[in-house]
Parts: C-alpha cells; structure tokens; sequence
C-alpha cells in the first residue's frame, strides 16, 4: 500500500516538474502581442485607432449588404481617429445580425453562420479598418 502511495506522489511530482518547465519555454514562443495557436498562423494585434474615413467605408459596406445597425450608426466626422472599439462593435453587431437574419439557410449556404455574401461584407468591412479580431 505504501509503495503504491509512494510511486504515485513521485509520478504526481514529476509531472509538476515536467510542467513547470514545459508552460515557460512554450510561452516564450509567442512575442509582440501575437497570439498563437499550434496548427493556425499568428493573428496580428488590432491597431488602437481607425481612420474616420476607414469606419465609414466599413459602414457604408455594411448598410449596403443589408446590415440595419449599420445604417442606423452615424458617420464620423471631423476626427482625426476614432478608437478601435467603434469598428469592433459595428463589425460584432453586424456579424451577429446577420447570423440572425441567416439563420434558417442551408448549411451549404453558409459560412461561420451566416450567408456567404455577409460573411465577405464582414470581412471586407473588417479588412477595410484593419482590424483582425471583433
């Protein structure tokens, strides 16, 4: 009995030490705010600010492929940047209204939940800011 008490506290030990010097060497292999992920390439970071004329460009994408927060959000104007929060949230509100709107298609006709069509207004939306992650 006490040699099975022993054998698995020096296995618990070892997997701790294993561990311990594992999770460091591996997170030292991610650097400048990417993030990685074993299998997919790196993700840039979103930039902190967006053009004015870049959010409108992104709206104007949006409202056209049908997007109803879109049209209603208000352009800006006279800024020289605007935070990169106002391009996440039209890119997230839009994303999950048209994955409403999209819901009851095919599964072949769509991609991550929603049409084909809004899935590359939100990309080209999103690619039109630079932003990566919303």
């Amino acid at each position: 009995m006490q040699f099975i008490v022993r054998t698995g506290m020096a296995a618990a030990i070892a997997v701790g030490a294993l561990a311990a010097v594992v999770a460091p060497a591996s997170a030292a292999v991610v650097a400048d705010g990417a993030h990685s992920v074993s299998g997919a390439h790196s993700v840039a970071a979103n930039p902190k600010t967006i053009k004015p004329a870049a959010y409108n460009q992104a709206r104007s994408i949006l409202a056209k492929a049908g997007s109803q927060t879109a049209a209603k959000s208000h352009p800006i104007h006279g800024k020289d940047d605007v935070a990169v929060s106002y391009g996440t949230s039209l890119l997230a509100a839009a994303r999950d209204e048209f994955r409403h709107t999209d819901r009851n298609l095919p599964p072949k006709q769509k991609k991550s939940g929603m049409s084909i069509a809004h899935y590359n207004a939100i990309h080209s939306a999103a690619k039109t800011m630079g932003i990566d992650r919303w």
